[in-house]
Formats: C-alpha cells, sequence, structure tokens
C-alpha cells in the first residue's frame, strides 16, 4: 500500500474529503491539531507532531494554556455594563411568564456527559484536563479501516439514569448515523440513537418547591419522549485571527440526549425541569458534572401561539443552542418568545432555524437555517449490531439506586424542619455530596448528644449543622475572600478536606451547648479551613484551652447590672418604649451594642443581653421614667 500523504489525511478529517480508494496504513501517523477557518484561504498550522494512540500521555510544548474559568456572576455582571453602555437594558416585567393573548410551548433536548472511564466506541479513556489529543483512538479520527467497537460499561449509566426519570428500559436499542460535516466531527457523522432509543416514555414530576412558574399552580409533569445514546464532537478551541484549534479527546466521549415531549409553557418551569433532571443525574451517579463545569447542555424549543384558539396547530419552533446555566435557559425563552410574538404582531412569519444566546443577551440571534430530517440523511449504523437489554440487569440497578432527591428532601424538611429551600440546596450542592456530609456531621452529632439525642429539645442542633454547612461552609470560598479560589473538595463518602467532619461537629455542638460564642465558632471554622487545625492546634478543644476561648457567660445579676449600666443617660432612648405604635426594636439593639460595648464581649450572648435588657425596660427603668413624668 503506498505510503499516506499528511495533506491527504488533513482533507480527510477536516473536510470529510478521501480523493484515493483503499485503506490507510495500520501504522501510527502524526496528525496536526490546528485548523484555520476553511471559509477562508489560508494554510494549515500544525502543532508539534504527535502519534495518535488510545493512551498517550505525552503533553504538546507549544498549546497555549486553557483560559482561565470566569464565574457565572462575573460574566453576567459584565455583559449587563457592555448592554448599558449600548444603550440596551432587560425589561422589567413584575410577571415575565406570561404574554397576555398568547401561549408559549416550550420541549427541551438535554445532552449529559456520561461518567465513564472509556469512550462510547473505543477504549481510549474519557479525558476533561489532560493535555490535548493525548487520549485518541484510530476509531475517533475516523481513521479508514478502524471499526467502532461498543463500550458495554458505557451503557450502566445510562441505564441509570433512564431509571431515575421513570423511563420504560427497551429491551433491543440500535444505533443511527446521522450525517453532516463539520471540523469537529472527523467520521462526517454522528452515531445516535434516532429511531430505536434505548429508554422512552418517561416522565419528571415538578412540585412548587423546585421554582415553578406560580401559573402551574402546585405542580406540573413533563413527560420524557425517550433516552438515547450518542457520541460527543471534538472541542473548538477559537484562537486570535479566525484560528481554531481542535481537541480530539473529547470526540466518542458517551452522551445521553434527554427529549421532553413539549409539556412546558413557562419559562421558569422549563429552568425548574432542566435543574431537577441535573439533580436526578447526580443522585444517580450518572453525569460527569453540572451545567456550571460544562458537563450538561441544554437545547430549547420554542414555539408560540394565540391563546384564544388551543385547538390550533403549534406555531413554527425555532431551537436556541447550547445554554450552559440554568438562569440562562430562562432568559432566552423569554427572549425568543417576545421575538416570534412581535414578528407575528407585525405580520411576518417565523422560520425554522436554530439560533443562539449569549450571556446577559437581551435577544436571540440566528445561527442558521434549521436542518431537517432528510437532511442528515439517518441510516442505520451497518459496524454496530443491537444492543440486547436483560431484565435481570435493569432489575438490579433498580434495587440498587437508593434515595432519590425528592425522597431525601421530604425526610431533611420532615425530620429537621428545614425549609423546602434549604432541603434543595443542601441536596443538590456539590453534586450530591454536601448532603452526604451533612448526614454523617448529624452521625456523629447523635453519638456526642447521647442516647436521648431523638428528643425534639436536640432538633435546634441539628438545625444549626444544616445552617452552617449551607450557608457558613459557602462563605469560606465565596468571591468576597482572599480564598474564593480555593475548593472544599467533598467527596462522594461525604468527607471534606479542608473542613473535616469531626472538626466541624465538634464546634456545631459547643456551640448549641452554649460553650463558645458564635464570634468563636466562626473563627474556629476559619482556622480548620485555613488548617491552622491541625498545623498548629492538634484539635478544636486544645486551641480553646490554649487561647480561653471557652465561653464563661455572665449570670442573670451581672447581665441586669450591665443592662442598668448601658441605660445610664439613655433618657431619650428609654422613652421611646412608653405608648409606642410599634416595637422599637431599633433602639432595643442599641442599647444591647451599649451592653456589649461596656461588659466582657467574650462573656455575653447577643441573645441573652437582649432577653434581660428587654426584661430590666419594662419591669424598671420604663416604670421610672413614667413616675417622673
Amino acid at each position: 500500500m503506498p505510503r499516506l500523504r499528511v495533506a491527504a489525511l488533513s482533507r480527510y478529517l477536516l473536510h470529510g474529503q478521501l480523493l484515493t480508494r483503499g485503506c490507510l496504513r495500520s501504522e501510527a501517523r502524526t496528525i496536526g491539531t490546528v485548523v484555520r477557518n476553511p471559509a477562508k484561504p489560508t494554510t494549515l498550522q500544525w502543532s508539534q507532531a504527535r502519534t495518535v494512540h488510545a493512551e498517550t500521555t505525552s503533553s504538546q510544548s507549544n498549546v497555549a494554556s486553557s483560559p482561565l474559568h470566569v464565574p457565572l456572576r462575573k460574566q453576567l455582571k459584565d455583559e449587563a455594563k457592555k448592554q448599558k453602555a449600548l444603550g440596551k437594558k432587560k425589561k422589567k416585567n413584575a410577571n415575565n411568564q406570561v404574554v397576555d393573548g398568547w401561549e408559549l410551548t416550550v420541549g427541551i433536548e438535554i445532552h449529559a456527559q456520561l461518567n465513564t472511564a472509556r469512550k462510547l466506541f473505543s477504549p481510549a479513556t474519557t479525558s476533561f484536563n489532560d493535555a490535548p489529543n493525548s487520549h485518541v483512538a484510530y476509531f475517533d479520527l475516523a481513521t479508514p479501516g478502524s471499526q467502532p467497537i461498543f463500550q458495554k460499561e458505557t451503557l450502566i449509566p445510562a441505564l441509570r439514569a433512564a431509571l431515575a426519570l421513570n423511563c420504560d428500559i427497551q429491551s433491543i436499542s440500535r444505533f443511527d448515523r446521522k450525517h453532516y460535516f463539520h471540523w469537529d466531527q472527523p467520521s462526517g457523522y454522528q452515531i445516535t440513537q434516532y429511531y430505536e432509543p434505548f429508554a422512552r416514555d418517561g416522565r419528571v414530576v415538578l412540585q412548587g418547591r423546585d421554582g415553578i412558574a406560580a401559573e402551574d399552580g402546585d405542580g406540573v409533569s413533563v413527560g420524557i419522549k425517550q433516552i438515547q445514546m450518542e457520541q460527543d464532537t471534538a472541542k473548538t478551541l477559537a484562537q486570535p485571527g479566525d484560528m481554531n484549534w481542535i481537541d480530539f479527546n473529547r470526540v466518542g466521549m458517551p452522551l445521553i440526549e434527554i427529549i421532553t415531549l413539549p409539556d412546558i409553557h413557562y419559562p421558569a418551569t422549563a429552568a425548574a425541569l432542566v435543574r431537577k433532571v441535573q439533580i436526578l443525574l447526580n443522585a444517580a451517579d450518572t453525569c460527569v458534572s453540572g451545567m456550571e463545569a460544562g458537563g450538561l447542555r441544554a437545547d430549547v424549543n420554542v414555539s408560540v401561539r394565540r391563546s384564544d384558539d388551543p385547538s390550533a396547530p403549534l406555531g413554527q419552533r425555532t431551537e436556541i443552542k447550547n445554554l450552559s446555566s440554568f438562569k440562562a435557559v430562562e432568559d432566552a425563552i423569554i427572549a425568543e418568545r417576545d421575538r416570534q410574538i412581535a414578528v407575528l404582531e407585525s405580520g411576518g412569519t417565523i422560520e425554522s432555524e436554530t439560533r443562539g444566546w449569549s450571556i446577559g443577551s437581551t435577544e436571540t440571534r440566528r445561527l442558521r437555517g434549521k436542518e431537517g430530517e432528510v437532511d442528515y440523511r439517518y441510516m442505520p449504523d451497518p459496524d454496530l449490531g443491537p444492543v440486547i437489554i436483560g431484565e435481570d440487569l435493569v432489575n438490579h440497578l433498580r434495587g440498587g439506586m437508593g434515595e432519590l432527591p425528592d425522597a431525601e428532601v421530604d425526610k431533611l424538611i420532615q425530620r429537621f424542619g428545614l425549609t423546602p429551600k434549604d432541603a434543595m440546596s443542601l441536596v443538590a450542592l456539590d453534586g450530591g455530596n454536601r448532603i452526604e456530609y451533612f448526614w454523617n456531621v448529624v452521625d456523629l452529632l447523635t453519638k456526642r448528644f447521647g442516647p436521648n439525642a431523638h428528643l425534639p429539645e436536640y432538633l435546634p442542633g441539628y438545625q444549626l449543622a444544616a445552617n452552617w454547612i449551607l450557608h457558613e461552609l459557602g462563605r469560606l470560598t465565596s468571591e468576597r475572600n482572599e480564598d474564593a479560589a480555593q475548593d472544599l473538595g467533598f467527596t462522594e463518602d461525604g468527607q471534606c478536606d479542608r473542613v473535616p467532619v469531626k472538626h466541624l461537629t465538634d464546634i456545631l455542638l459547643y456551640l448549641y451547648q452554649r460553650k463558645i460564642t458564635a464570634k468563636v465558632a466562626k473563627e474556629l471554622l476559619w482556622a480548620v479551613f485555613r488548617r491552622r487545625i491541625p498545623d498548629e492546634y492538634p484539635s478544636i478543644d486544645a486551641v480553646l484551652d490554649e487561647e480561653q476561648l471557652w465561653f464563661e457567660e455572665l449570670n442573670e445579676d451581672e447581665y441586669t447590672e450591665l443592662a442598668h449600666a448601658a441605660a445610664e443617660g439613655q433618657d431619650e432612648v428609654v422613652k421611646q418604649f412608653i405608648d409606642y405604635k410599634q416595637y422599637p426594636q431599633g433602639k432595643l439593639m442599641f442599647l444591647v451594642g451599649r451592653m456589649i460595648r461596656l461588659g466582657a464581649e467574650e462573656r455575653i450572648d447577643p441573645k441573652e443581653a437582649e432577653r434581660v435588657m428587654k426584661r430590666v425596660l419594662e419591669e424598671k427603668l420604663v416604670p421610672a421614667i413614667k413616675n417622673r413624668s
């Protein structure tokens, strides 16, 4: 067989052109990883040569480092400033979920990366942060002569996802080819399950606490039409000067595409559905990461029609691609709905097209005309046989699913009295790892409380734990402090490298027992986070002993004496507590503040100080003022 020229290989990979018949040589060849925009007559530029192999680990010396991650909040602020400078502002609407006279209909396609060790049709390992083009097999590049080999282990997380979404598992499913040419798809087609997916007829139930629109009442059920397995494309890295670098590590990564029925009619409900699906996938250990890390993407199909004729067919839909946050889902739907209504009211027609959305925008933008089913030329993949799924496997996975988020949220609300919002946040944060951390803290607290830990008097202790794990731990890495870039490091088994379970339990126990103040407790938490414990002090008890931080609270008489001292010379303030229409809470807290400043702060509980000051005012100070007048 004649030697293969590099130019011929580049034409095949980048443009789908193969000018000669025959197979490529079996030995490894070198490929380029940089491609310029093919729409312009520019030449290819090549990075350091590398040998294609399923497990190449060497790194390129001249590949630019990945761009720094910009937090979503900063992206939104920057975009808002840009829009303000251009004179564009978002419409302020008290209820942007409904437009009078119009009905919105939304269907969603959610793409989620499966949590697997191998790619879908090659033995190359999945890669997320490794050097570009270091995990690539022959089939990933569509090298002629290579064949797809279905990696059976990729089916397991896909089945768990289908069970979490209440789908019917199909005993037989098949793979199809979806044809289109783009540089991120070397083969010129994507392998998917368009005609015979592995799961159908699912359903997701959304409740009011999930953040649905008020118009949906207490809840709404959204149907899942089907879930199909498919391969991901390569990653395109845009560079200056109309240049794009291609990382083939991602090509062939296993995805599932979740296709909903058009059961959604409000933007907030659409965002709530995507959020709920992410929570369910994390609970089922299916998804690599969530929207915030790029492991889950959503495409939304939007159409509108007049609401005065419910029997009329749905309007022409448009698709908005690659939405990467829950806020983007809601905002993009609102913008596209308003655009379509404006077009129809002005006498125009809605075209079938694909549109894009940028963070912080006020309107969608046209990307391209919508390709139909015929354009993709779907056909069964002749190189892959059917996937046969046994009932015994499905039953085994169903039996090991464990508790799903809704049941866990209900338990948190009923057992600990948490608000629905706090309960859902605990379950959703850190891919479900933070709730495992919470249960570990609860278990240790229960042991420390003793045999009567189930009594109602200990409930505030568990609520304190929930509040701290949800809010105080979050403040450790908030954008407002110097440690914002650090990660708490929660693990799947509910451990935390930066704030170990034992240290937090000690802090919470002593705070609940009023052996330390809230201020000291927060200082101890920071000491743990910054590793002063155990680097400088072996334990929480050690630092409390050595620094004399134990709370030795004032007794009732001492509090009373301090209250009188704080009120001395404050007759005008005390008079505010005579014949008031609304209790002067602000004046009370002013006097409490004087108590804390005059006394030994480390021995004062602000709540006790407030209680005593209120009592002293009612029993002593106010009657004295009345008698003098």
